[in-house]
């Protein structure tokens, strides 16, 4: 019941930005959860976004943070039978800028070594210049 009050919810918040998405230029998406579920939804909102020829920038924070690193394994879902981490190599593939907040990797004991291709540490001041950006709109899980 939770899930589906939570999938409803995300469907009304994104329902009316999505009428509006020849309006703006892309989609801004901060993801934190470690949920396995609600990490893949970003993913394929954000594949969504760039079917569509628009922009999408990524910040990954907290436990969203370890889909960001080489040989850190993340869960199969049906019915792509893709994980959210294939689905992250596919938005960087196709355009997609991707980054992890800058405490991320000094809170984990890493380096941006571990980082995969594609992916660089955020920019505070960047990251709230777009996301205060009116032509982009705002997801965060």
């Amino acid at each position: 019941m939770k899930r589906i009050f939570a999938i409803t919810l995300v469907a009304m918040l994104f329902i009316p930005n999505l009428l509006s998405a020849n309006q703006t230029k892309g989609l801004n998406v901060i993801l934190t959860t470690a949920d396995g579920q609600s990490q893949m939804m970003a993913m394929v909102l954000s594949m969504m976004t760039l079917k569509q020829k628009k922009e999408v920038n990524m910040t990954l924070c907290s436990s969203a943070g370890d889909l960001a690193v080489k040989g850190k394994k993340s869960m199969l879902f049906k019915p792509m039978n893709k994980s959210p981490k294939m689905m992250l190599q596919a938005i960087i593939k196709n355009g997609g800028k991707v980054q992890v907040c800058p405490l991320y990797l000094p809170n984990s004991g890493q380096d941006a070594s571990v980082l995969l291709d594609g992916i660089t540490v955020a920019k505070p001041m960047d990251v709230a210049k777009g996301l205060l950006d009116t032509q982009f709109q705002n997801l965060s899980y």
